[in-house]
Parts: structure tokens; sequence; C-alpha cells
């Protein structure tokens, strides 16, 4: 960010902005446990007002023109918008702030839950959008200045970011999966219509709460990184604060993500302060907020219900059951900040902050080595020790006949079971491509996108959206709540451009892959691997400030045995610069796109596969970290018959001359034993191997199923152990 830059533009905020809020924050919460208020909805209640409370018109602090007489015949219900009463009823919004204040509160979230035109459609109201959030900063910050001048405390204003009432990861149609009520770039205008009113009017921080579906955060985030830049505001001004929801006791949000994939995928926001709120009594909280505290490498809230909701749909828990608990989870450095949601009110409040006055915190934010991490539904973290990562190939239309004939069917439903596949055969990440002139590559990727986002086999792993179009790549983005790979970006779109999508994939929360080509073209040859690789890496970590572990390099697994010499050398050169990049750019990882490798044997799979897996032996010995594949069907190298193996490493490693003649005749052989198969000769050597193991003791046959995967004799198998009382006795 450049604040006073002539780029940033000019805010109109009626009280300046403190520049010391992160540092202010950072040295109390080292020293004491920072308190948040209460609910605003069940506050409300007790002044117990009526629609014509709604409708009021209203003079404020000396303003007769706070609210005029605009509600009086309007044509919807308006007595629920809460929101509405900072124009209708400041007094007691102001009062209500005030009330917390005095309790203890260091933060007071302003009256804006539903302060989007998303949610105010519900009352025709969106175009007041501007005025309600405004106004509702400044009777929090009003409130703030009036109890700092009385007590001496400095007390702080959150712009209050609520969910809206719609959600871009669940489809509103139960006969419609991937259906939206939604989008993300709508979403996106929204929050930053809120947050520029709610900054106008006078917030101290932000906080983005109640997440429901981590990929509304994940736009309300993207608008904040935005607005920010446009104003030159930076976060150590105005701090991000995240406040998660876990719907219930499977530990997961209503969208499905686990804690701590919640976590990877907003942790690129850098927020402050990461918490849970709502949904919860601080009871069913605990766990999860034990799991969060863990695995969040900044300060930790939490602000529960009290309790969960009686058959009257009230809260029970008084603020003396409340105080202790909090008090405890303080004591036992689970949380930074605390503070109360549904069913609490300023004697909760003032209970809490009683009980954590004298608390030391005792929370040691944890300090995780910086390893890529991912998620989908769950987390995955690939550390230098990680296993070899497969991305599952199939579903791309480029790539295979049959997704690309579904996809122009219609057939998304057979589509994803494509995808589930490739999930149940070992892929941990799936590549998705839909790069073809018959299809509207954005349109499908939006609905494959959507689709797989509510099945959860599929959506627990992270996903590779996958386009040589940006835009198609930003299309899977806007769909996918977890911390995805884009493939691909390059120089060869020159420097500029190169940096300006890598700033947009920083800003969507996603790890890149970079494909070894610039202005020149492709990198063949090892030298050019390494010179590209070298100087992406240099711009994308000095000046675009992307985490390194979050570059993936693409080094382009070119074709061998073509017939033409200076292809020999493809795998070496891909096999050697593995190796030189790995030394010379820290953090980052090598991948590619196997199947190129082999693409003069296509049809003859038992010789590709024997070419992919030798290839890999030696990749992944390189430093290779990753490949997208056609998972379930690498064979593991010491398995591959030893002549076969013999051919593909002379070819692979370029070790004689006579490697790509020698891999043809064998290829020629393979033609003639597919042929005979064909032709109704059947396939005498694979007939007598499956007939070899199928005559085997039951236990043999057991763990070769279970090694092989083949589930087919199962039940047979296991029905005749069981009777085996010799062999297994009971």
């Amino acid at each position: 960010h450049h604040p006073g830059s002539a780029m940033a533009k000019t805010l109109n905020r009626w009280c300046p902005i403190q520049d010391d809020v992160e540092a202010y924050m950072k040295e109390t919460l080292a020293k004491r446990i920072m308190v948040i208020d209460g609910a605003m909805g069940t506050v409300i209640q007790q002044y117990k007002l009526q629609e014509e409370d709604f409708r009021a018109t209203a003079s404020f602090a000396g303003d007769d023109k706070w609210n005029d007489d605009r509600f009086k015949d309007h044509e919807k219900d308006l007595k629920g918008n809460n929101d509405l009463l900072s124009l209708t009823r400041p007094d007691v919004i102001n009062e209500i702030h005030q009330r917390y204040f005095a309790a203890g509160a260091d933060f007071c979230e302003t009256n804006t839950f539903s302060g989007t035109t998303v949610a105010q459609a519900d009352y025709a109201l969106e175009h007041l959008v501007y005025e309600i959030n405004y106004k509702s900063a400044k009777l929090a910050k009003m409130a703030a200045m009036q109890v700092e001048k009385d007590t001496g405390i400095r007390k702080f204003v959150a712009g209050a970011i609520g969910p809206t009432n719609r959600t871009l990861s669940i489809s509103p149609k139960v006969e419609n999966a991937a259906f939206r009520n939604i989008t993300f770039k709508e979403l996106v205008t929204a929050y930053k219509e809120q947050t520029h009113a709610l900054v106008e009017g006078g917030c101290d921080l932000i906080f983005v709460e109640t997440i429901f579906d981590t990929l509304n955060a994940k736009a309300a985030l993207f608008a904040l990184d935005e607005y920010y830049e446009e104003y030159g505001i930076k976060t150590s001004q105005m701090p991000v604060v995240i406040s998660g929801t876990i719907v219930d006791m499977s530990g997961r949000t209503l969208s499905g993500q686990t804690t701590e994939a919640f976590w990877v995928s907003v942790r690129h926001a850098q927020p402050i302060c990461v918490g849970l709120n709502c949904a919860l009594g601080p009871d069913q909280m605990r766990p999860f907020m034990t799991r969060l505290s863990n695995c969040a490498t900044c300060f930790t809230h939490a602000y529960p219900n009290a309790g969960l909701p009686n058959a009257m749909g009230g809260y029970d828990l008084s603020p003396a059951d409340m105080a202790p608990k909090l008090r405890q989870w303080a004591m036992d450095g689970l949380v930074n900040m605390v503070g109360g949601c549904c069913g609490t009110t300023p004697d909760h409040i003032k209970a809490i902050a009683d009980a954590v006055k004298d608390v030391k915190p005792s929370r040691t934010i944890p300090e995780h080595p910086n390893h890529m991490r991912l998620s989908g539904l769950e987390d995955l973290t690939l550390t230098p020790d990680s296993v070899f990562q497969n991305i599952g190939e199939r579903c791309n239309v480029a790539g295979s006949i049959r997704f690309k004939k579904l996809i122009v069917a219609n057939d998304w439903g057979k589509a994803a079971e494509i995808a589930q596949k490739q999930v149940e055969d070992g892929a941990q990440l799936l590549d998705i491509n839909f790069d073809d002139g018959m299809l509207d590559g954005e349109d499908c990727m939006r609905k494959f996108c959507n689709l797989i986002a509510t099945e959860p086999e599929i959506a627990k792993i992270p996903m590779v959206v996958d386009s040589s179009k940006f835009h198609i790549c930003v299309a899977g983005l806007e769909c996918l709540q977890g911390k995805c790979i884009v493939n691909s970006i390059s120089l060869k779109v020159g420097e500029a451009e190169f940096k300006s999508q890598a700033k947009l994939i920083k800003r969507y929360g996603a790890a890149v892959i970079v494909m070894a080509f610039d202005e020149e073209g492709q990198a063949a040859d090892c030298e050019a691997k390494v010179r590209i690789c070298q100087r992406a890496y240099k711009m994308l970590v000095e000046e675009v400030n992307f985490n390194p572990v979050d570059i993936v390099f693409d080094l382009n697994i070119l074709t061998i045995c073509t017939g033409l010499e200076e292809h020999n050398n493809y795998g070496v050169d891909f096999i050697k610069a593995t190796k030189i990049i790995k030394d010379t750019c820290p953090g980052a990882k090598i991948s590619g796109g196997l199947s190129n490798l082999s693409f003069s044997f296509r049809g003859l799979e038992v010789i590709r596969e024997a070419m992919h897996s030798v290839f890999l032996y030696h990749a992944i010995k390189n430093g290779m970290d990753m490949a997208i594949v056609n998972a379930g069907n690498l064979p593991i190298y010491d398995d591959i018959e030893p002549e076969l193996r013999e051919m593909c490493e002379a070819a692979v490693l370029n070790t004689s001359g006579e490697a790509t003649e020698k891999l043809l005749e064998r290829a020629e052989q393979e033609k003639e034993r597919i042929a005979a198969i064909k032709a109704g000769g059947g396939d005498g050597g694979a007939k007598k191997a499956a007939a070899e193991w199928r005559s085997a003791p039951v236990k043999e046959r057991l763990i070769h199923a279970l090694l092989k995967g083949i589930d087919e004799f199962i039940e047979a198998d296991t029905e005749e152990a069981r009777n085996d009382k010799d062999a297994y006795p009971a």
C-alpha cells in the first residue's frame, strides 16, 4: 500500500484514522486479555421496540436531520431490520454501545451485521446501505469517545461485516447443486460498499464475522484488500479480525470445512486475530477453539453464545455461568480476546471482563515453519518430508476424451464421478481444465467447481484450476472456498502482466504454478528452464511479495522417443533442472504434466506407464514434488518387468543411441498383443496371472486384494476365512 501516494483516493472521514491501532493491540494483548462486546439483537429486545420505532424520524447529537420521515409509508415491514435503528433510533443504539463500553468492552461492533445491499434487499432498502453503515459507525465512535473521556481508557470501534443471507458454496435449490443465487464479484462489490461507509463513518478496525461459508469471507477479504490499496490504508492503521462459525459438533463450518481448513483458506489476509463466534455455547465450542488456537499463527478470540438455544429460542447461560468458562480458556492459553454473541448482554460482558481482568495472557502464538498449506474441506500441508503428490489429470477435456464427451453432452453428474474416482484412486489434488474451442470454458469451470463443491468426497481435497486463459482460472477461484493452486501463469505475457496476475492470485489467497516459458518461448533445455524459473522466482518473491512455498514451477515435461535426436535429452534436462531450481529457489516446488513424456506411444498404456514410473523415480530423487498424473495407474518402479524397465531407463536418461529403437520394437510387440486380445485370442499372460492369485490360500488372496485394491472377491474370501477355524481360531 502507498498511503499518501498520488494514486490513493481521498477518504471523507469525520474523525482521523488512528495510525497505531495494531501496535496498541499487540502491546496490550501481551499484557492482558482484551474484551469484545456482546449481542446487539439481544439487548435491542430489552427496549421492546415496535414497528413505528423502525420508521421513526430522529435527531441526534445536534443533527436535526439525522433521519426524516422517509419510512412512514415504506411498503415492507421493517421490524427486525435492526441495522435500520441506527437511523430511526440512534439514541438506543448509541446507548447500547455506551453500556457495553462501560461494562469493560475494549471493542464494540457496529450495528451493521446485515449492512450490505444483499441483505438489505429483503427490506427494499439497498439504496440506504452507505447511510446505515456510516451512521452506525459514527454512533459507535461517539460512544467510544464519550467513554474514553470518562474513563481514560482507549476504546475501539470494530466495523462489523456479516455473512449476508446468501452463500457462495451452497445451492439454495435441492435439485440443482451447481446453482448459486449470488456471485463472488457481486459479493465483493457489496462488501466494498459496506467497508467504504464503515471506514468513513469512523471505525478503527474491521471484523469479518460469523463466517458460515469461507468463500463469502474470502470475498469480504478480497474487497478489503482492494479497498485498502485504493485508499492507501495500511492494516497497521486498521487491522482485520476474522471470526468463523463452527455450526455443530462435527467441527465444521456450514460450508463443510474443518477448523484447520478454514484457517488455511483465510490466513492470506494476515489478520491480527482469528477466532470463533456464534452457533455454539462455551462448552460445545471449546474443542474447536483449542484446534484453532493450535494452528493459527496470530492472536485468537472467542465470543460464544450464552449456551445453546432453549425450546423458546432464548439462551440460558447467566453472566455468572459464562464468565468462569471464558476465564478458564484465557488461563489455558486458548484465547487473547473474549466476548459474547447471541443471548449475551452488558451484564455478561461485565462479568467476563471482571473474570479475565487479572489473567496474564498465557497463549503462545504457534511458530509453524513456512510450508505450503492448501485446503479443500480439509487441510493439506506439504513439507520437505511429504510424499510425492499426485494431481489427478482426468477432469481435463484436453486430456480425457471421456470427460470431454460428458461435458459436451451436459452430463455433469457423470463428470463429477470421474473426479471422485480419482480421489478414490489416491489423487491428493485435482486438476480441472475446460480449454476447448467447442466449450464456454468460463461457464464450464464455474458450473463444475460449484457442483463438486457440494460433493464432500471430492471437495475434501484442494483443487488445481487449470487454463491457458487467465480469466477462466479466476472463474474457478471464485467458486472454491479452499486454498487452491492456479495452473498456470508465465512470463510469456511479459513482466508487467505476469506480476499483475500473480498479485491477483495472491489476493484470492491461492498458490500458483508458473510455466517455464518466457517472452522468447518454451524452455526445452536445462539451462533455459533454470534461467526462466530463477527470473520468475526473484520477481514473485521480491516484487510481488509472494510466499516462496506457494510457488510451483512446471518445467515442461516434453515428449521423448520421437525419432528426432534433439528430443532425446528432454527427460534428462527436466531431471537436472529440477535439482538446480530446488537448490537455488528455496521453498519452491516442481511439477509437470506427466502424459506428455510418452506421447509417441499413445494407445500403449503398458509402455507409457512404465516410462512415467521410471521418469518419476529419477525426478523425485532430484526433488520433484508433484505431477499431473492418472492417479491409480502408475506401476511401482520395482514392479515393472525388468527388461521393459531397462529400456525405459535408457530412453528417459538418454544413455544409449538405440534406446528409441528398442522401445519402438517393444511397442510393435505390444500392438500385436493388443490386436490378439481384440481378435478374441484373449490375454493369455494376464489371465494366467489372474488365475494364479485366485488359487493361492485365502490369507494370501486377501492380502493381494488389499494391496491391489480389488474388491470383486472380497465377500466370498472374507466368508471363507471366517469359516476357516484352523487359520483363524475364534
